[in-house]
Order: C-alpha cells, then structure tokens, then sequence
C-alpha cells in the first residue's frame, strides 16, 4: 500500500471518529442537556478515550457547534466570492434567499430537538453569541480589505449586513420550537428578509460594489 494511501485511510478514519464523536455528543445535549452531559459519558458513548474527545474539540460548546468555522467564514466568503458589478448587499440577500429556500442549518434550521438544546442552554447561547460577533468580524475584514478603509465603517456597515442573518436566525429558532414546520418557516423567514433587505437598500446599494 502507498504512502498516499496510507495516509488516505489515515484522514478518512479522523473524519469518521470526529463525526461520530459529534454526533454522539449531540445526541446526548438532546437527551440530557448541555450542561448536564460531561467529556466522559461522550467518551463512552462514541468509545473513545476522554483525551480523544478533547483533541478534537478543546472546547464542549464545539462539540454542539461542530462546524463553527465554517459559521464564523460564511459571510466573508459570499462577500468575497460575489461577481463583479456586484455590491456587498446584494451579494448576501441572494445568498440569504437561497440558503433559506434549502432551508440551510447555518441560516438557523434545526430539527430533532437541536434548537431546544441551544436555547436552554446559557453556555451554547452564550457561544453562539460570541459566533454571531466573530461572523461580522470576519465580515468588516474583507469589507475593509476591499474597500481600502480602515476607518470604522467597515466595521459598522458589516453589523448592518450581517443583521438579517443574526436577527432571522433567532427568528428561525423561535418558530421551531412554537412548533411551525420548516416549510411555513421559509415563506415567512423569506418575507421578512425581503422586507430586511428592501430597508437596507437605500444605505448600502453602492456600498461595496466590486
């Protein structure tokens, strides 16, 4: 067998135990609650020492956020990736638009008791805040690198482009757990970001245009 495969087999079976590690882990914060659960009964349940658990995840809150970077990078990147002619805002509405018609995790659906487990949770609504700033941090970077200003109003414009997916995400949330099925969610989600966005486009239509 080559070194390439070798090391091949080597990464799937670390992407197999980190998942099953994190699916293990959420399965429990379900069932028991966040705080209630601890690095041990994981450990057991995924059959893997502690230290294991720990190297994938040195926090527990990432274990329910398993895939915070990509949370943290998503704005950014649709920012960075839009076409030219293209502003900021209209790059993350149609982005926003079509994440909610896929009725995309990120943007705040969930479903076998995951958005409980976060709400009840001080610890992961905590996290999930501290993502949420991250997210418009990561945000106001490339809105400054490609603007050339590194005054604050990259930062202050990247709070206002990132509101609808911080302020819908909630929303998102609060419908599933009053019982709304993700179907009528969309429509109604989907409404009030038109709206969102609508209000936003006479601040930020030539803001950012590539």
């Amino acid at each position: 067998m080559t070194d390439t495969k070798i090391f091949g087999l080597r990464e799937l079976k670390k992407r197999e135990t980190r998942q099953e590690i994190s699916d293990q882990a959420t399965r429990l914060f379900i069932e028991r609650g966040f705080e209630e659960t601890t690095i041990a009964e994981i450990a057991a349940a995924a059959r893997v020492a502690k230290k294991t658990v720990t190297n994938y995840f040195p926090r527990k809150e990432d274990l329910a956020f398993d895939h915070h970077e990509q949370f943290v990078a998503a704005l950014a990147e649709i920012v960075a990736r839009r076409p030219p002619g293209e502003s900021a805002l209209a790059a993350l509405r149609s982005a926003f638009m079509e994440a909610a018609g896929r009725q995309d995790p990120m943007l705040g659906f969930t479903r076998d008791g995951f958005g409980r487990m976060i709400v009840e949770s001080p610890t992961l609504v905590a996290r999930l805040r501290e993502l949420l700033e991250q997210r418009e941090e990561a945000l106001a970077r490339v809105l400054a690198a490609e603007t050339g200003d590194r005054g604050l109003v990259p930062q202050v414009a990247a709070a206002q482009l990132a509101a609808p997916y911080r302020v819908l995400l909630g929303r998102i949330m609060e419908l599933t757990l009053a019982g709304l099925d993700n179907a009528r969610i969309t429509e109604l989600v989907t409404e009030s970001a038109r709206e969102a966005f609508d209000l936003m486009e006479p601040s930020f239509a030539t803001y950012a245009v590539r």
